[in-house]
C-alpha cells in the first residue's frame, strides 16, 4: 500500500509535470512575474469556468474575504453574520476591519449555516451575511439569497473550501459556487481543491461597479499608476502561481471526481456502523441514494471527508490513528466564540449547541485526488476496529 498522506500534492504534481514545468519555464523566460500575462490569462480561464463576469486574482484567501468587505464599503459597527464553526479567517477579516462579528450555529447534518439562527440574527445593524461552503459542501444559497433580499443584505461567500461544486436551484438551474452572492472569495492555497504552488487567491463578482473598486483595492487603490483613487492594500497573485493554477484549472473536475468517488468509498465503508455519522448533502433525501450523498454529489467536492463519531470516542480514534501513522484533522477543536481572539459576552454558550457538540465529535479522514481504494479500505477497518 502507498503511504498515507492527507495530501498527496507530490503524487498530483507528477501526474502533470510536465504541463507544470512549462509553464513555469515560460514565466521566468517572460520575466514578467507580477501582472504578467500568465495571470490575465488564468483570471480568463478561470471567468469562463465559472460562468462569472469578474474575477479578480489576490495574494490570499484572507485578503480576498477582507476585500471583498472594503469593496462593499462597509463602515465600522456594521454587524456581519457568519458560522461558529469554520477557520478564523473568516471572522478575522471582520474584525480587521473593525466591524461587528456575528456567530452563529450550523446545521447538525451538514455543518453549513442554519437559516433559522440566521433569520434570528438579523437586525437593523446586520449589513452582511458570510457564508462558509464548508469542507466542499455548498450552502442553501437560494434561501440565503432571498432572506438577503428581503432584509437588503449583502451576501459574501466564502469559497475557500468548494470551488467546482454546483449549486442547483429549485427550478433546476445550476450555478457554481462563489458565484451566486454579490461577491465571492476564495483560496489557493496548495492543499485546497485548486491549490497554487504558495498562496493566491481570488475574487468573484457579476457586479461591474464593485469588480471596478476591487480591482483598484488589490493594487494600492491605483487604476493609473500612481494615482491613488481608493484606499487599498498590496494583494496581487504573481504570475508563477497563477501559471501553475491555470494549468491545474484544467483538472479541476477531474479532481472533484476523483474526491467524490473517494468520499462514495469511504461512506460506504462506513456507514455500516450506527456510531458513525457520514458526510450529508442538502439534497440527499430527493436522490434515490440514502447513504446521505446524493447521486451527483455535485453539491459537494469534498475538500475534506469529515465524519462525526457518535459514541464519545473520537478522541480515542484520534490517538489510534496517530499511534498507527494515519493521517486525519480536527475541523474545528475549539469554536469561534471561544477563542481568546473573539470573546464576546454579547454570546450565550446555549446558541451554540450543536457547534459544542461537533468539536467533540467531528475527524477528518485522508482526502485527496491520489486515494486509492486500498488506503481507504485499511483505513476504514480501522476506524471500525475502534469505534464499534
Amino acid at each position: 500500500m502507498k503511504k498515507l498522506q492527507m495530501v498527496d500534492l507530490k503524487g498530483q504534481y507528477d501526474k502533470i509535470k510536465d504541463e507544470v514545468d512549462k509553464s513555469i519555464f515560460e514565466v521566468l523566460n517572460s520575466t514578467s512575474y507580477i501582472n504578467g500575462p500568465a495571470v490575465r490569462q488564468f483570471q480568463e480561464n478561470l471567468e469562463s469556468y465559472l460562468g462569472v463576469k469578474h474575477v479578480i486574482p489576490c495574494a490570499n484567501g484572507t485578503d480576498a474575504l477582507q476585500i471583498a468587505m472594503m469593496g462593499l464599503g462597509l463602515k465600522p459597527g456594521d454587524e456581519v453574520i457568519t458560522v461558529d464553526f469554520t477557520f478564523a479567517a473568516t471572522v478575522e477579516v471582520i474584525a480587521l476591519l473593525n466591524l461587528t462579528p456575528v456567530l452563529i450555529d450550523v446545521d447538525k447534518d451538514t455543518f453549513n449555516i442554519d437559516l433559522k439562527k440566521l433569520e434570528e440574527a438579523i437586525t437593523p445593524k446586520t449589513k452582511a451575511i458570510v457564508p462558509v461552503h464548508l469542507f466542499g459542501h455548498v450552502a442553501q444559497m437560494e434561501d440565503i439569497m432571498a432572506l438577503a433580499k428581503k432584509h437588503d443584505l449583502y451576501v459574501i461567500e466564502d469559497n475557500a473550501q468548494a470551488i467546482g461544486a454546483n449549486y442547483t436551484f429549485k427550478d433546476g438551474s445550476q450555478q457554481k459556487a462563489g458565484t451566486i452572492g454579490h461577491v465571492g472569495a476564495t483560496s489557493f492555497f496548495p492543499s485546497k481543491n485548486l491549490g497554487a504552488y504558495g498562496d493566491g487567491g481570488a475574487i468573484f463578482t457579476n457586479d461591474d461597479a464593485l469588480a471596478h473598486t476591487i480591482r483598484g483595492i488589490v493594487n494600492h487603490g491605483m487604476y493609473e499608476r500612481y494615482h491613488h483613487d481608493v484606499v487599498g492594500v498590496n494583494s496581487r497573485l504573481d504570475s508563477v502561481q497563477a501559471a501553475v493554477l491555470d494549468i491545474k484549472l484544467k483538472h479541476l473536475d477531474d479532481y472533484s471526481s476523483r474526491r467524490q468517488n473517494a468520499a462514495r468509498h469511504y461512506t460506504e465503508a462506513l456507514s455500516k456502523s450506527e456510531h458513525i455519522q457520514t458526510p450529508q448533502t442538502e439534497t440527499y433525501k430527493q436522490c434515490d441514494n440514502s447513504n446521505g450523498i446524493c447521486h451527483t454529489c455535485d453539491c459537494h467536492v469534498f475538500h475534506q471527508y469529515t465524519i462525526k463519531i457518535k459514541n464519545g470516542k473520537r478522541d480515542e480514534l484520534a490517538e489510534h490513528f496517530k499511534q498507527n501513522n494515519i493521517p486525519h484533522g480536527i475541523y474545528y477543536p475549539i469554536p469561534l466564540h471561544s477563542q481568546k481572539a473573539y470573546k464576546d459576552e454579547r454570546y450565550d454558550e446555549k446558541e451554540f449547541t450543536v457547534t459544542n457538540q461537533l468539536v467533540d465529535e467531528v475527524i477528518s479522514l485522508p482526502m485527496h485526488t491520489e486515494l486509492d481504494k486500498e488506503q481507504i479500505e485499511y483505513i476504514t477497518s480501522e476506524i471500525i476496529k475502534v469505534v464499534t
